[in-house]
């Protein structure tokens, strides 16, 4: 069979040592400072409403049952990014441990979250860039967005690291101001009635378990992108360390401050109460507050939402290097390092050009739902290459080896099944696609592919 003659090298092809190559320049700190940018500080903002409308105000305790759950699947990957620290994140590791063609669908699955990550959020800021500029037309918005993203990503790594690390701080600072400002309002507002404090954890008049878990599945958006940190393991100092805290880290962070940020919302807009606008809900929570507050947090929140599109930009041209340089996609392009900064230029180019084309063909909403399909794919191929890595394939049997994979596979699993129609049925077109350049590429599984792993 043509599965066979596939075979799988490690190591760097002659004269690689003095071709350029990604640059181990990122501390833990530039790493978990990139996580909690494309997952995003006020990721639980955006969707409020949604997710108070649909667990019947226990937002709290969806937000922490979804951290529990994606710290199942980080665990995955940051093991993974021990055993083998590429930039090709979820694809060489499936490819590793499954098999070479499976890797090649996990990535292009992937591949799909990261394109369109940067497509929904330049659609989204374009939008509300209108709003506060209306005299320039949204489509000129577009184009300025995506054009500043490829700009940013096509400078060094280190100059994207200190990028994310204002970004965070000015987000972090606004946050400081919610909690401040609804702490002064809760405390200057009397509540006599029981269990005020306690009723976003639960509230036995509105609780039902249904909900609950319905909440709890879209909660999960909260933390979309964390997977993005593996890409970076080439570019990471003491990657086998540094990865897996820094996405451990980086999925409690948002745990701990999106649970926080929902909380204090909760106590100041009780569920019972309808919300203005389902959409832009926070941004009235916390006009409640304080009023200024209401154009501060529209702001920040189109903040955050170019903070994660120009993140999951740069991971997209990462993963496109690793199919690249392993021969799943043309390698003299897709696997080429820029000599002066160090970075996948042309994949950095032509995400750009790609995002700019979804921006104006796909709406936010049915973007939205598709980025869920092609992260699902990916958080499924982790966990199962780290139940065979770490427990198949070892001469000692640990249970928690055998029972964390398994539960982020199932529940990932569960998540995708969920999934809308349309974005099953488009997600399914993307892999068709990817499927047929895959064998187009290595001449029907012909090719042999490298996936090697750089000195660290």
């Amino acid at each position: 069979m043509a599965e066979q003659r596939i075979e799988v090298t490690i190591g760097s092809e002659t004269g690689a040592s003095t071709a350029p190559r990604l640059r181990r320049t990122l501390t833990l700190s530039d790493l978990l400072l990139y996580g909690i940018v494309i997952v995003s500080p006020v990721a639980p903002m955006s969707i409020f409403g949604v997710l108070s409308e649909r667990g019947r105000g226990h937002v709290v305790t969806a937000i922490l049952i979804a951290m529990v759950a994606m710290l199942l699947t980080g665990l995955s990957y940051g093991r993974m990014a021990r055993a083998y620290p590429s930039a090709g994140s979820a694809y060489t590791y499936v490819a590793r441990e499954i098999h070479p063609s499976l890797g090649y669908i996990t990535g292009w699955g992937m591949l799909m979250d990261y394109m369109l990550l940067p497509v929904i959020c330049t659609i989204w800021c374009a939008e509300q860039t209108h709003e506060f500029v209306p005299g320039i037309p949204v489509f000129a918005w577009k184009i300025f967005y995506v054009a500043v993203f490829t700009w940013l990503n096509v400078q060094s790594i280190r100059a994207s690291a200190r990028i994310n690390a204002s970004l965070a701080t000015g987000m972090g600072v606004v946050v400081i101001i919610v909690f401040v400002a609804a702490a002064h309002y809760v405390v200057s507002h009397s509540h006599i009635e029981t269990g005020f404090f306690t009723r976003p954890f639960y509230d036995p008049a509105t609780f039902s378990y249904g909900a609950l878990f319905g909440c709890t599945s879209i909660a999960v958006l909260t933390y979309t992108g964390f997977d993005g940190i593996s890409t970076l393991s080439e570019e990471a100092e003491n990657p086998r360390r540094n990865i897996l805290l820094a996405t451990v880290l980086t999925c409690l962070v948002i745990g701990i401050l999106s649970a926080a940020e929902v909380y204090v919302a909760q106590l100041v807009w009780p569920a019972t109460e309808r919300f203005p606008d389902v959409d832009t809900a926070y941004v009235w929570v916390a006009a409640r507050t304080w009023g200024p507050l209401f154009t501060v947090v529209g702001f920040t929140l189109m903040l955050g939402m170019f903070a994660s599109g120009m993140t999951a930009h740069l991971g997209a041209a990462r993963l496109l290097y690793g199919m690249g340089r392993s021969n799943a996609l043309p390698r003299r392009f897709f696997g080429a390092i820029d000599p002066k900064h160090c970075i996948p230029r042309n994949n950095v180019l032509l995400i750009g050009a790609l995002v700019l084309i979804g921006a104006f063909a796909l709406n936010f909403a049915l973007g939205a739902e598709m980025v869920n399909f092609g992260a699902l794919v990916a958080f499924m191929g982790v966990n199962a290459a780290a139940f065979l890595h770490y427990f198949v394939r070892q001469s000692e049997k640990k249970v928690w080896n055998f029972i964390l994979p398994l539960l982020g596979f199932l529940i990932s699993l569960t998540l995708w099944w969920t999934l809308s129609g349309p974005a099953k049925v488009l997600g399914s077109l993307w892999m068709l696609v990817g499927i047929a350049l895959g064998l187009w590429v290595t001449r029907g599984l012909r090719t042999t592919l490298s996936f090697d792993v750089p000195d660290e």
